[in-house]
């Protein structure tokens, strides 16, 4: 027979795993976040994920104290070294995005040809003469 005991266990059980669901939902949106902001600052986000680091009572924009979802990424900017990025998340909602310091390079001009007249045979030209 099944007793309050039973019910409770099986309720405690339920909440945990739509707890656990919601958790992976609220971090494929951290990874959304993470990867536009990247994109926007031209970096490159490495591995393609987010992890959770921990949770912690943080004060949201408003000034309110939130349950937060702190993740870790790392991207890179030469791709060379890996750089860490935190983002910080109040349920479905961005907190905020911090990124460590790293170099801002300077998109680099593209290179020009220069055609010079003397090296340059026309296809036309070259075969009349192999005629």
């Amino acid at each position: 027979m099944i007793n309050l005991f039973d019910v409770f266990l099986l309720m405690l059980f339920a909440a945990v795993c739509a707890w656990l669901w919601r958790g992976h939902g609220i971090r494929e949106r951290a990874l959304a976040f993470a990867k536009q902001h990247c994109a926007k600052l031209d970096v490159e986000l490495l591995d393609g994920a987010v992890a959770l680091r921990r949770l912690a009572i943080q004060r949201d924009s408003k000034g309110h104290r939130r349950l937060a979802r702190l993740y870790d990424f790392e991207f890179t900017v030469t791709g060379e070294q890996r750089l860490r990025g935190h983002i910080s998340m109040f349920g479905p909602h961005l907190g905020r995005i911090e990124l460590q310091p790293h170099p801002i390079l300077e998109p680099q001009p593209e290179p020009v040809a220069v055609q010079q007249p003397g090296n340059v045979i026309r296809l036309e030209d070259w075969r009349r003469k192999a005629q």
